[in-house]
């Protein structure tokens, strides 16, 4: 009863012009922030920052929040409609988003993306407000052996997400492989450069996403002609129907809690919840050979997990100090600057302004609802466009989502570099996703292997010695090996 009286406490303040305010704007600028690819959350709430300097603090935290997770929402829609993720969590709803939109169902899956969303986000923060302090002393159990068994976790779904087995771990293995390029985070010295003073800074995920998720597959469309490539006409309702929603609840609820306890975890992020989503959606399902060609549940697990990933994040960072992703590492510097400190002591000390934060997430993700699904239709309309005229649109997209992010010519360069690849990769039938995984997990596998094995005195022992990093390297094995045991099993039926 005391949480609900909290709660109460946060919902009066909320409702007032200034801070409903604040809750609309920040949501608008997230959901236009998650559309262009490119600048992201993070870098977003970096160059509000500094205006917000000497303001309100709970003003500024609703408005910072809306950010983050109202990019969750807006990156959907590139990712459904032209196959470009404007977050790298939107990876995994491009896959299947996009092919529902090819076949006229692009209403249904925006419309379940953002109902999935809405619902996530709600639950993420029934869980933020019920079990912030537990959750964040679970989180404390987390090593570097237990991050190294998660990112061992996430490449395991390399099987589930390739397609083939062997090329997806081909990919994978190309994606660490990429993200190894750049300056060795410990030492500082340049690797796989080849003298090129650009490279130190290693391939920024949006170069590759933009390559085989955009230029790729405009090259792949235009080798098959114009007419190959034109929209299915929407079938009958733009929104999902009674059959759809029975048929993506449970992957809107496995969704939503996985992404939750991944978000818990300091650095984890929404990315790897939704590649963790995805690959069990398609592990549960009856029918996995429809994943990829346009499954509605593919969308709706993904979506929900980065959403619950988001709100997963504030957990560690105001029970514990500890920022759960980049951006919240930022929103803590914001609590710092305005003379907060996050902690468990916030809960009790600042109770007023923790509520009203909590309390102004549920609004936002009420307003994020009804600010898209009235939309649904329009965005649907929108891909009638005959790809004669969308093709230029899009690369243009990708040209500008490129440039701005350094405003450097040499990654334009890379990014047509890669989209040649892309289109061959399309042609042979090699899944970008497992590519994109690889790079986005190799930063933390090495950094976990490092300090592991530093720890450990060279041993990869702490793997399976440590429990709960031992049950992770467990759960991976029945990850990799039961597809096996079915195939095995299966033909010494025959």
């Amino acid at each position: 009863m005391e949480t609900l009286a909290h709660l109460a406490q946060g919902f009066t303040l909320l409702v007032t012009p200034k801070y409903l305010m604040f809750c609309l704007i920040g949501v608008l600028i997230g959901q236009v922030i998650g559309v262009l690819p490119g600048i992201g959350p993070s870098a977003a709430i970096a160059v509000l920052l500094p205006l917000t300097f000497g303001g309100d603090a709970i003003a500024s935290t609703i408005m910072f929040a809306g950010i983050y997770y109202g990019a969750q929402y807006g990156g959907t829609l590139t990712s459904v409609l032209v196959r470009i993720p404007g977050e790298s969590s939107s990876v995994m709803t491009s896959l299947d988003g996009y092919e529902m939109a090819r076949q006229g169902r692009a209403g249904k899956a925006l419309g379940i993306a953002a109902v999935g969303s809405f619902i996530a986000g709600t639950l993420g923060t029934v869980g933020l407000m019920l079990a912030a302090p537990a959750l964040a002393k679970v989180a404390l159990l987390f090593g570097p052996a237990e991050y190294f068994a998660l990112v061992i976790m996430g490449l395991g779904a390399l099987a589930l997400v390739g397609g083939s087995l062997l090329k997806g771990l081909i990919m994978g293995a190309l994606g660490l492989a990429l993200a190894t390029i750049g300056t060795d985070p410990q030492v500082g010295n340049p690797r796989f450069t080849f003298g090129q003073l650009f490279l130190l800074d290693g391939i920024e995920f949006l170069v590759l996403a933009v390559a085989f998720f955009g230029i790729g597959e405009v090259l792949a469309q235009a080798e098959q002609g114009m007419a190959a490539g034109e929209f299915a006409r929407p079938r009958d309702s733009v929104y999902p129907n009674w059959a759809d929603w029975l048929q993506t609840r449970w992957s809107i609820l496995r969704g939503t809690v996985i992404g939750y306890f991944i978000g818990v975890l300091p650095g984890a992020g929404a990315t790897i919840a939704s590649f963790v989503a995805y690959a069990v959606e398609k592990k549960v399902s009856k029918t996995p050979e429809r994943f990829g060609k346009g499954a509605i549940e593919a969308v709706a697990a993904p979506e929900s997990a980065n959403n619950a990933a988001a709100t997963g994040a504030m957990v560690p960072m105001f029970a514990l100090g500890i920022p759960g992703s980049n951006t919240t590492a930022i929103m803590l510097g914001a609590l710092i600057m305005f003379g907060l400190r996050p902690g468990p002591a916030l809960f009790e000390q600042n109770a007023a302004f923790v509520w009203t934060v909590i309390a102004s997430m549920y609004v936002g993700n009420l307003l994020l609802l009804l600010l898209n699904l009235p939309l649904v239709g329009l965005f649907a309309v929108l891909l009638r466009v005959p790809y004669a005229i969308l093709y230029p649109v899009i690369l243009a997209l990708c040209i500008a989502g490129v440039y701005s992010q350094s405003n450097s010519m040499s990654d334009l360069w890379l990014a047509a570099g890669f989209g040649i690849f892309g289109y061959f990769m399309r042609k042979y039938d090699f899944s970008a996703a497992p590519l994109v995984l690889g790079l986005v997990l190799e930063p933390m596998f090495e950094n976990a292997m490092r300090q592991m094995m530093t720890l450990s005195h060279g041993s990869l022992a702490p793997v399976v010695t440590r429990p709960v990093a031992g049950t992770i390297t467990l759960l991976t094995l029945a990850i990799v090996l039961w597809p096996i045991a079915q195939r095995i099993y299966l033909r010494s039926k025959r």
